[in-house]
C-alpha cells in the first residue's frame, strides 16, 4: 500500500496542474493548513529536477502571500479566526503573555518559524495580532521561507537521484522517519 501511496504522489507531482496545486497548498498552509508544502515539494523536484528552482519559487510566493492572510487574520479577525486555529494547536493560553514580548524577537520568531517545521501560521498570525511592522514581517518572511524552500530545492536538484533511489530502496523507513518527525512538530507546538 505504502508503494502504491508513492507512486501516485510521484505521479501527481509530473502532472500539468502540480505547480498550481504546490500554490494552493503553500498558500492555506501558511495561515491555516497544518500540512506543510514539502509534502508536494519533494516529489515534484524528485520527478523533475529541471523544475527544482520553479518549484521552490511557487512555494515562496504563495507562502509569504498566504502568510499575509495569516497575518490580516491576527490584525483583522484573531477572536473570531485566529484564536480558534491557534486553540486548535494548543497555543492560546501563552499567547497573551507571549505577545508582550513577541514583537521584541518578531524578526527571529519569523526567520526560525519559516525555516523550521514549527507551524508557519501560528507565527503569521501572531504577527498580524501583535501589531508586528508589516515591512518587518515581509521581508522576514521572504528570507526566511526562501532559505527552506531554495535549500530544499538545491539538495533534491543537486542529489535527486541518488535521494530518490534512497527513498526507492527504503520506503518504509523513510516514511516512519517523517511520521516520527510530524508528530515530533506537532508535539513541540503543543507542549512549548
Amino acid at each position: 500500500m505504502l508503494r502504491r501511496l508513492y507512486d501516485w504522489t510521484i505521479t501527481l507531482a509530473d502532472h500539468p496542474r502540480a505547480l498550481w496545486v504546490l500554490a494552493f497548498v503553500s498558500f492555506i498552509e501558511s495561515s491555516v493548513f497544518p500540512i506543510p508544502p514539502d509534502v508536494l515539494m519533494i516529489p515534484m523536484i524528485l520527478a523533475r529536477p529541471s523544475r527544482a528552482w520553479l518549484v521552490a519559487t511557487v512555494a515562496l510566493v504563495s507562502s509569504v502571500v498566504g502568510g499575509l492572510l495569516g497575518y490580516a487574520i491576527g490584525a483583522l479577525a484573531y477572536e473570531q479566526i485566529g484564536q480558534p486555529i491557534l486553540e486548535s494547536l494548543g497555543k492560546v493560553h501563552a499567547m497573551e503573555e507571549f505577545a508582550t514580548r513577541f514583537n521584541d524577537f518578531g524578526f527571529w520568531a519569523v526567520l526560525t518559524a519559516g525555516v523550521t517545521p514549527f507551524p508557519y501560521k501560528v507565527i503569521t498570525i501572531m504577527s498580524g495580532w501583535t501589531g508586528m511592522p508589516l515591512g518587518t514581517f515581509i521581508a522576514t518572511s521572504i528570507l526566511a521561507r526562501g532559505l527552506r524552500f531554495f535549500l530544499v530545492a538545491a539538495l533534491l536538484w543537486k542529489f535527486g537521484a541518488p535521494v530518490r533511489n534512497f527513498i526507492e530502496r527504503r520506503l518504509g523507513l523513510m516514511f516512519t522517519l517523517f511520521v516520527i518527525i510530524l508528530l515530533a512538530g506537532f508535539y513541540v507546538v503543543k507542549f512549548l
